[in-house]
């Protein structure tokens, strides 16, 4: 998968203090994001759904999920890999305990229909996916902080090879949810603005 440029968001609106793109309604965002990342404080500032919501996209009809009913909402991604016969999250011991850390399968993600009549859903459109992406520097910091009074158990193995690659996990799946169709945008932390991915130019 090519590596996608991302620029800012030209037209901004506020949501309680919180820069977001001007075509964005409150109740599409679905925020996600490595361990850390900062999603359940972003939720909270929004009073939005607080309660974590996990979703398997190799499952079919994740798209349709009850967890998705309430939004915005933090949502945890579990994600095929390759050589894992199921789904896991990046904090999983199957994920972590892997060296090196296994690639997502993007070709065991399962993708909505798209849209093929007039009162038939825009699954594509329906949501909007939030990547908070800050530096694994940051995250490591972070967590290793959260660590010392043991309020997550996922900060228990940690290390910042392990926010690396939880890092580039989600940047992949990012990429990779733009390239398919779906609303995506990223930015490294409530207070930085929110940034698109820029697709490259076609090939001559």
């Amino acid at each position: 998968m090519p590596d996608y440029p991302t620029q800012p968001v030209e037209s901004l609106q506020l949501f309680k203090g919180v820069a977001f793109p001007g075509d964005v309604r409150f109740r599409q965002m679905l925020v996600t994001g490595p361990p850390g990342a900062g999603k359940s404080t972003l939720i909270v500032r929004l009073g939005g759904w607080s309660e974590e919501g996990y979703l398997d996209l190799g499952r079919k009809h994740w798209w349709r999920s009850e967890i998705l009913s309430v939004r915005p909402r933090e949502i945890h991604l579990g994600m095929p890999f390759v050589g894992m016969d199921n789904a896991v999250s990046v904090f999983d011991a199957q994920f972590l305990d892997r060296d090196p850390s296994p690639p997502v399968d993007f070709a065991r993600i399962v993708l909505p229909p798209r849209k093929r009549y007039f009162f038939s859903v825009d699954w594509y459109r329906r949501y909007v996916f939030e990547f908070l992406l800050p530096p694994a520097e940051v995250v490591f910091e972070r967590r290793s902080e959260r660590a010392r009074h043991s309020t997550h158990p996922v900060d228990e193995q940690l290390s910042l090879d392990i926010c690396i690659a939880q890092l580039e996990v989600f940047r992949r799946m990012a990429e990779y949810l733009h390239r398919s169709g779906f609303y995506v945008y990223v930015r490294e932390g409530i207070e930085n603005p929110p940034r698109r991915f820029v697709d490259p130019p076609p090939r001559p």
